[in-house]
């Protein structure tokens, strides 16, 4: 369906999106469909996910379109999703229905599935009073749904790839990051503790809370596979247990129960129970991997053609997932420290608009905190924006209170950090990754140990002191 009438001698105009998704539509189902125009859902960092309703003459259905913006470089990745998907439904795993897929809607390859109503935002599903007679369920209920997953044959799935755990992750460091002693120390340590595989299955690559479309009865969807690949199983168990995913509550398994209550639950079906070696390595894994992740999505701001306002503030998060990298090694533990702003914001205004010669007043600082607060009240426009504006407000007001701790402290956290270097006979953290990747530095040395916690924790002093404080869930075993 198009936009203008035609007739003879009228140009049609170009062919929309909405026109090829009826064209393919009519032709699966039989019949002329028509079809809204796909509106964007929130969510798909790696994918534009839109949603659409497509009506013919005996069925409505409302429809969610995946896109993958690489264009035909992504054909190959989007058939694997959409074979991978069609493999876990026969599995018994709930997934959307897969209705149509190809190489080009648009020029891009495409999914379009069943939409599944239902929550997908975690900080909903853990304080939201609609899902609190299921929230003690969704632990074991996750085990259930990734025991399904790794039922599945991993040959049955043409195409996937299984690659040296270790050697991924050197991989990413490789191709992401510049070289950094925590992720040196992380990789020492999975080294020296490397645990035998559970087993060959395929792996989800991404379970975890907000990857999954909960009802008030619980788990009625699992979504975005692209990153599916064939793996020990018990990768999947340790991504859950990322403490990025408890945003901010305490139970271990996305924020919602006990590691127990998840391998009973998963043995149940499995058939067997990975052990808590198995489980606390990959948790490690998956901690590393996500310090990774982060820097790879800081990249996009810093190599890609564009600024991102959201992926300049990840970039400066990622000591986030360092620290907890460090909290799953059992390295250092949350302390509840003061953030530095607070002092500066309770000084009397005309301390705080003195200039600094030879400029006047009011100094860069409270023009920061005059911008913060517009930002973050939603005063600018005129009006509280809505949805991804106003979130996107909100990480601009993060992102000058990250650049004001750093304009306060950079002077005194850059003369520590260049002392700890110099204990070590080092003047880089470079230098630094490359003795403890070498062994020239024991990564469980208490001198090497102390200089990369401190560097941590003084970053996160500037990123986000609060972290500092949020509480780690209880070691395994």
């Amino acid at each position: 369906m198009t936009d203008t009438a035609t007739g003879p001698g009228t140009d049609p105009g170009p062919t929309t999106e909405r026109d090829e998704i009826e064209a393919r539509l009519s032709a699966l189902w039989g019949a002329p469909v028509t079809a809204t125009v796909p509106s964007a859902m929130p969510g798909g960092a790696s994918r534009q996910t839109t949603r659409f309703t497509a009506h013919c003459a005996d069925r409505t259905r409302d429809l969610v379109l995946r896109r993958d913006p690489a264009g035909p470089a992504g054909a190959a990745a989007m058939a694997l999703e959409a074979a991978v998907m069609t493999t876990a439904a026969a599995a018994g795993v709930p997934v959307p229905e897969l209705v149509d897929s190809g190489d080009s809607l648009g020029g891009n390859p495409y999914l379009v599935m069943g939409h599944v109503d239902g929550e997908v935002i975690p900080r909903r599903l853990l304080r939201g009073d609609a899902f609190a007679a299921v929230r003690p369920d969704l632990a074991a209920q996750f085990g259930e749904v990734a025991a399904r997953i790794h039922t599945m044959g991993p040959d049955a799935v043409p195409g996937l790839v299984r690659q040296d755990p270790i050697e991924a992750l050197r991989a990413l460091a490789e191709r992401w990051d510049s070289p950094r002693p925590s992720v040196e120390m992380g990789i020492r340590w999975l080294e020296e503790h490397r645990v035998a595989p559970s087993g060959d299955t395929v792996v989800h690559g991404d379970l975890r809370n907000g990857n999954v479309i909960v009802g008030p009865e619980g788990i009625r969807a699992v979504l975005d596979w692209e990153l599916v690949h064939r793996g020990d199983p018990v990768e999947d168990l340790g991504w859950l247990c990322v403490k990025a995913w408890r945003f901010g509550a305490l139970p271990p398994v996305g924020g919602f129960g006990s590691r127990s209550q998840l391998l009973d639950a998963y043995a149940k079906v499995a058939g067997s129970r990975p052990t808590d070696e198995q489980l606390h390595w990959w948790e490690v894994y998956a901690s590393l991997r996500w310090v990774l992740i982060c820097r790879q999505q800081a990249a996009v701001h810093l190599e890609g053609p564009g600024d991102s306002l959201e992926h300049a503030v990840i970039g400066r998060r990622v000591c986030e997932a360092e620290f907890d990298l460090l909290l799953a090694l059992g390295l250092t533990a949350p302390e509840t420290v003061a953030d530095p702003l607070a002092t500066v914001d309770a000084a009397a205004p005309d301390t705080l608009a003195r200039g600094a010669v030879p400029h006047d007043a009011p100094d860069a600082d409270h023009l920061l905190a005059v911008v913060e607060r517009a930002l973050a009240d939603g005063e600018l426009g005129g009006a509280v924006p809505a949805g991804r504006a106003r979130f996107l407000t909100k990480v601009a007001a993060n992102a000058l209170r990250i650049a004001r701790r750093e304009a306060l402290l950079a002077a005194d956290l850059t003369a520590a950090h260049r002392a700890r270097l110099e204990a070590l006979g080092l003047t880089t953290d470079v230098e630094f990754a490359d003795a403890i990747r070498s062994g020239r530095a024991a990564a469980d040395a208490p001198e090497t140990v102390h200089a990369v916690v401190a560097a941590v924790r003084d970053k996160l002093l500037v990123a986000n002191p609060r972290y500092l404080g949020q509480p780690a869930a209880p070691a395994i075993g």
